[in-house]
C-alpha cells in the first residue's frame, strides 16, 4: 500500500515537472515570437519610410505636400523608441494627406506614360503601408497571447518568465484611408 502510494506520488509529482517545464518553454517561445514579430514590424516601418521618401524625391508632388512627408519621415526615423508610435502616426497622416488631395490620383491619371512611374511609387507606398498595418496587427496579437500566458497564476508563482521583460502593444494610426466610422 505504502509502495502504490509512494510510486502514485512520485508519478503525479513528475507529470506536474512535465507541465511546468512544457509552461515554460512555450512562454519562452510566445517571447521568442514577440522578437520576431517585433523585428518584422520595424522592417515594414522602414521600408514604408523609404518607400515614402522615395516618393518625396521622385518630384511628383507639390511643394508643399513634398516638405510635408519630408519632415514627417524625418521625424519617423529619428523618433526614440517611446516616441515611435507617434511619429509613425505623423507620418501615416501625412501619407494620408498626400494621398487624399481631391487632384492627386487624376492628376496621376493624366499624365499618361510619364505617370505610370508615379503611380508604381504610390503603389509601392500603399503596399508598404499595408504591410505595416499587418506586421502591427500581427505583433500586437503576439504580444497580447505572451502577456496573457505572462498573467497566468503558475507563471507567476514560478516566475516562468525569468528576466524577459514583458512586451508592450505598439499603437499607432496606420489606415492610409479616411474611414467613416459613423454607421
Amino acid at each position: 500500500m505504502i509502495w502504490t502510494l509512494t510510486v502514485a506520488i512520485v508519478l503525479v509529482l513528475v507529470l506536474w515537472g512535465f507541465y511546468v517545464s512544457w509552461r515554460a518553454t512555450r512562454l519562452d517561445r510566445l517571447h521568442n515570437r514577440v522578437e520576431s514579430a517585433r523585428t518584422a514590424l520595424d522592417l515594414a516601418l522602414v521600408r514604408r519610410s523609404s518607400e515614402a521618401y522615395e516618393l518625396v524625391s521622385s518630384g511628383v508632388l507639390d511643394p508643399a505636400t513634398s516638405l510635408l512627408l519630408t519632415d514627417a519621415v524625418r521625424r519617423a526615423k529619428e523618433a526614440k523608441p517611446d516616441e515611435r508610435d507617434l511619429a509613425e502616426s505623423d507620418l501615416t497622416r501625412a501619407l494620408r494627406a498626400a494621398f487624399g488631395q481631391p487632384e492627386f490620383r487624376p492628376s496621376l491619371a493624366a499624365e499618361g506614360g510619364a505617370g505610370g512611374g508615379a503611380a508604381e511609387l504610390v503603389a509601392e507606398v500603399e503596399a508598404a503601408a499595408h504591410q505595416v498595418y499587418l506586421a502591427r496587427k500581427f505583433y500586437n496579437d503576439v504580444a497580447g497571447r505572451t502577456l496573457d500566458a505572462r498573467r497566468r497564476p503558475l507563471a507567476r508563482v514560478f516566475r516562468l518568465a525569468g528576466n524577459a521583460p514583458a512586451p508592450e502593444f505598439f499603437e499607432m494610426d496606420d489606415a492610409l484611408a479616411e474611414t467613416d466610422t459613423r454607421a
